[in-house]
């Protein structure tokens, strides 16, 4: 266990050692049993957390101010269209500033080239530790929280077969910071990562080439694929979720089009059942229903959603009480 995680900032798991990542862990599970026996843990007491929002949240939002008011602290709610941003504020004057008056910064910025250049240029301004609610490139809380549920479901996650998956959905041409991070963090644990896209709907190459990387030195593969039901069969995790053609084009009208192309990418019983009788369905949610995945798999008993969702709290509050203390 890393005892010296205090100030640290979190961008990407990318940028922590397997040791560090299995420290957040060890303590969110310890969290989340705190939690189910009603055992205070006010580890951050008068702490506060400013966070700025640029792109609109649930879940992300309600679990970090959870987790906050759980661990003692304070978390404050800063949508970035009511400051001065727009006016003036430099990425570098809010790290300056912000980083003075809270005892950390969580920042959600998700416009394609720009987020995570703009939380970095935070980070580096800062001297609270910054923490990475979703950018344009990595989205590190949602895919802690998915190895975290994995290893509730699935005990030790090595040699198991996950697919990461795009899926239609209509409403918006979603980030691709949840399908990276997915290939990049499970990778280092063990696992055998199937990525299976649309010709259209690539992942960044330096992702891919770091993937790849992580993979040849756990002894696991990073398969990529064209065919959705190929990248389900025998599969241990089917992870499905949309994310845009944003290597493809910038022309949002273009990417409807090219989205209506595949209607057919939806997670139904069908689909289902080419993966292993106790596989497993995930999503970060909000999903599309009945457009990227079917009620009946979504709301149905190989689906652990909610359990995900949850875990959100458990690992957000554990990198909270590492690097905030």
């Amino acid at each position: 266990m890393k005892s010296d995680l205090r100030g640290r900032h979190m961008i990407t798991t990318q940028e922590w050692t397997k040791e560090e990542i299995e420290t957040v862990l060890d303590v969110a599970f310890d969290l989340k049993r705190k939690r189910a026996v009603g055992e205070p843990h006010p580890l951050l007491r008068d702490k506060v957390l400013a966070m700025l929002f640029f792109f609109t949240s649930t879940r992300t939002r309600a679990s970090f101010e959870a987790g906050m008011a759980q661990l003692g602290g304070h978390a404050a709610f800063i949508e970035s269209g009511t400051t001065q941003i727009a006016h003036g504020d430099t990425a570098c004057e809010i790290g300056k500033i912000l980083g003075r008056y809270y005892d950390g910064i969580a920042i959600r910025q998700c416009d394609w080239k720009a987020g995570n250049s703009y939380i970095r240029d935070v980070a580096a301004a800062s001297r609270a530790p910054v923490l990475n609610m979703q950018c344009d490139i990595y989205h590190p809380f949602q895919i802690l929280a998915d190895l975290m549920t994995i290893m509730e479901k699935k005990a030790d996650p090595r040699g198991k077969t996950i697919v990461v998956s795009w899926a239609y959905a209509a409403s918006y041409q979603k980030p691709i910071s949840v399908p990276q991070s997915l290939i990049l963090l499970m990778t280092r644990f063990g696992m055998n990562v199937r990525l299976v896209h649309p010709p259209e709907y690539s992942l960044m190459p330096d992702i891919i080439e770091q993937a790849k990387e992580n993979a040849r030195r756990n002894g696991v593969s990073l398969e990529i694929m064209n065919d959705m039901d190929a990248g389900f069969r025998d599969a241990d995790i089917v992870y499905p979720k949309s994310w845009g053609c944003l290597l493809s084009t910038g022309d949002l009208d273009e990417s409807a089009r090219i989205g209506r192309k595949y209607q057919h990418w939806i997670t139904d019983e069908r689909r289902m059942s080419l993966a292993k009788t106790d596989a497993i369905y995930m999503h970060c949610l909000p999903a599309d229903r009945n457009v990227e995945v079917a009620d009946a798999v979504i709301d149905g008993p190989q689906s652990v959603v909610y359990d995900e969702a949850e875990n959100r709290l458990h690992v957000q509050k554990a990198v909270m009480a590492l690097t905030m203390r």
